[in-house]
C-alpha cells in the first residue's frame, strides 16, 4: 500500500511539477477563446483548444469527475493530445469536468490563477463528419473557394472539391441526401459548369434548367435519394451607401420544382411556377410525406425590397413527385413578422428551426438575423435567445440523432461566419461552442468564411480527381 501511495505522488509530481504554479489568484472567470466556459459538448467530440490573447504562456489544469486531476499548456494556447482527450471524454461521459486556467503575461509575469468553470461531456454523440463552403467574403470575385469535409471527432479537413478544380467558377449549394455522401450534390458555376450529382456512388455532371433563364438553385434532397427539391431563382445583388448592412443579395424570380434524380425529370406544378409569388428554400420532412418551402408575394426589385417578406407552408410529396392540394402555413409572415428562411425538420418530425429577419431572401447579410424555432404539433415558439447574438446567426442543420444543431454565425468579428454547436435535450438549447481548431489562432487569421454546415455519417469517398474531371 506505501508502495502504492509513492507511486501516486510521483505521477501527480510529473503532472505538476514540470508546470510553474501562478503567484496570483482571481475570482475572474478567464478570457478564453473560444469561449468554452460552461458549455455542453458531444462525448465524441475533439479536443477543445483555447487560447488567451497576448498571454505569454497558458496552463489548463482539467480535474475529472473520478478526481484524477491532468494539466496542459505552457504554450501560447493549451494543446489537448487526442489520445489524452478521448480518454477524458470516456471518463466523463455524462458528467462535468472541471477547468482551472491559469496565464502569464506583460500584467502578471508570475501568473494568474482564474475561477474555475465546468465543461459538461453529454452521453449524444454527434455526427463525426461535417460538410461546408470556406469562401472569402468577396461579392465578384470567387478566386479560391471550395467545400470541404471536417472530422468533428478530430482536426481533420480535407477538400472535397476546391475552384482551381473547375475553372475558377463559383461552388455552392451542397446537399446530401439523409446524411449520406454517397448520395450529394453541389452547383459548379462558369466555364463548363452545371449541377454534379452523386447518387448511389455514380457522379455525373447535369444540366438542370427550369427554363433557358433559371437554373436550379437552392435544394434539398429527398430521404430515398430518389427526388430533389429545386427553386430556380434570378438572383441579384446591390451595395448600399449607408446601411449597417453592406450588400443585400435578393431574388427578381423564384420557383419550385421537382426533379427525378433516376429518370433525369423536371415534375412542374403549375401552382409554383406562377409571377405572383416566388418561391425558394425547400425542405423535406425526414419521412420524405411532407415538403416544407418559404413563399413570399412578388413585389418590384429592389425599390420594394423592405417590403419582401417570405411565409413558411407545406404541403404533401406523393409518389412519383407529386405535391399535395392542401397548402398551410406553418409560419405567417404578415400575421408574425419578418421574413422566415431555411426551415429544418427535427429528426424526429416534432419541431422546425429556421431563420427570421426583418425582410428579404438572403439573411447572412443581415445583422438582425436569428434562429427561431415552432413545436409542429402545438405550433408554440420554443425559447432560443441562448443561440443569438446582435450579429448574424443563419444557416442550420441537425444532426442524424437530433441532438445536436449546428449553425453558422457572425459573432465573433461581425465579418465571417464560423460553425457554432449546440445540444438540445427535448426541452431547451445549451450554450454555442465554436467548433474546436488545433490552433485557435488559425480561425482568428482564417479570412473565409464557413458557409452551409450539413452533418454527414462518413467522408465523401468519390475520388477527388474524378469530381475534378466533370470540368475538364
Amino acid at each position: 500500500m506505501r508502495h502504492i501511495s509513492l507511486l501516486l505522488l510521483l505521477s501527480l509530481c510529473v503532472v505538476s511539477c514540470g508546470n510553474k504554479e501562478a503567484r496570483q489568484q482571481t475570482e475572474e472567470l478567464p478570457d478564453i477563446f473560444p469561449n468554452y466556459i460552461n458549455v455542453t459538448v458531444p462525448c465524441n467530440i475533439a479536443p477543445l483548444n483555447f487560447m488567451i490573447k497576448n498571454a505569454h504562456e497558458i496552463m489548463a489544469e482539467i480535474e475529472l469527475p473520478t478526481g484524477e486531476h491532468k494539466v496542459f499548456g505552457s504554450g501560447k494556447y493549451v494543446d489537448i493530445p487526442l489520445k489524452e482527450w478521448q480518454d477524458i471524454l470516456r471518463l466523463s461521459r455524462g458528467k462535468d469536468i472541471e477547468i482551472i486556467v491559469s496565464q502569464w503575461d506583460d500584467k502578471h509575469p508570475e501568473g494568474i490563477k482564474y475561477k474555475p468553470f465546468t465543461i459538461h461531456i453529454s452521453e449524444d454523440e454527434i455526427d463525426p463528419w461535417v460538410a461546408y463552403r470556406l469562401i472569402p467574403p468577396g461579392y465578384e470575385n470567387f478566386k479560391d473557394m471550395g467545400i470541404y469535409e471536417r472530422q468533428l471527432t478530430s482536426f481533420e479537413q480535407e477538400p472535397i472539391i476546391v475552384n482551381k478544380q473547375n475553372n475558377k467558377g463559383c461552388l455552392n449549394c451542397h446537399s446530401f441526401a439523409n446524411y449520406n455522401p454517397k448520395n450529394f450534390m453541389f452547383h459548379a458555376r462558369g466555364k463548363n459548369g452545371g449541377t454534379v450529382i452523386c447518387h448511389n456512388g455514380k457522379i455525373e455532371k447535369r444540366e438542370i434548367k427550369k427554363d433557358m433563364i433559371m437554373s436550379a438553385t437552392y435544394n434539398y434532397w429527398h430521404p430515398s435519394s430518389d427526388y430533389i427539391a429545386f427553386t430556380a431563382n434570378i438572383t441579384r445583388q446591390s451595395f448600399y451607401g449607408h446601411s449597417r448592412d453592406k450588400i443585400e443579395v435578393y431574388d427578381m424570380s423564384s420557383d419550385l420544382f421537382i426533379y427525378d434524380v433516376n429518370n433525369g425529370k423536371i415534375i412542374i406544378d403549375e401552382r409554383f411556377n406562377d409571377s405572383i409569388n416566388w418561391e425558394t428554400f425547400p425542405s423535406f420532412t425526414p419521412d420524405g410525406k411532407t415538403l416544407y418551402f418559404c413563399t413570399a408575394k412578388a413585389v418590384r426589385m429592389p425599390m420594394e425590397f423592405a417590403k419582401l417578406r417570405y411565409s413558411i407552408v407545406r404541403t404533401s410529396f406523393n409518389a412519383g413527385g407529386t405535391l399535395g392540394e392542401t397548402i398551410d402555413t406553418v409560419y405567417s409572415a404578415s400575421a408574425q413578422g419578418g421574413s422566415a428562411l431555411t426551415p429544418r425538420i427535427s429528426p424526429d418530425g416534432k419541431y422546425m428551426m429556421f431563420a427570421l429577419a426583418d425582410c428579404g431572401a438572403f439573411h447572412i447579410h443581415h445583422k438582425e438575423a436569428d434562429l427561431k424555432m415552432v413545436n409542429l404539433e402545438t405550433g408554440e415558439m420554443i425559447p432560443t435567445d441562448v443561440l443569438n447574438t446582435d450579429d448574424v446567426e443563419s444557416y442550420h442543420s441537425w444532426s442524424s440523432n437530433g441532438k445536436w444543431v449546428i449553425f453558422s454565425s457572425k459573432r465573433v468579428d461581425t465579418r465571417y461566419t464560423r460553425l457554432f454547436v449546440t445540444h438540445w435535450d427535448g426541452k431547451a438549447f445549451t450554450k454555442p461552442f465554436m467548433i474546436p481548431a488545433k490552433n485557435p489562432e488559425n480561425d482568428i487569421r482564417l479570412l473565409y468564411s464557413y458557409n452551409i454546415p450539413e452533418f454527414i455519417k462518413q467522408p465523401v469517398e468519390i475520388s477527388k480527381d474524378k469530381i475534378a474531371d466533370l470540368f475538364q
